[in-house]
């Protein structure tokens, strides 16, 4: 199941992903953004770390005015 993750750094919303984990959605965020997965260290479940930047994940809340009805 996807859900909405926004991508913090420096406490400042940057992206926002659709991704299963909060960690997927960080790595797949620095991925397309050209970051070797080998030069992203992973803090926890929530965060990683990218040339001594700190990235965090946070789960958006689900917002029954933005959900698109089905067919």
């Amino acid at each position: 199941m996807l859900r909405s993750y926004e991508i913090l750094l420096a406490g400042e919303r940057i992206a926002v992903c659709e991704s299963a984990t909060a960690q997927m959605a960080l790595l797949d965020h620095l991925r397309m953004a050209g970051c070797r997965d080998e030069d992203i260290v992973r803090l926890g479940t929530h965060s990683v770390s990218w040339r001594g930047a700190v990235y965090r994940a946070r789960l958006l809340p689900v917002d029954s005015s933005e959900a698109v009805p089905s067919a």
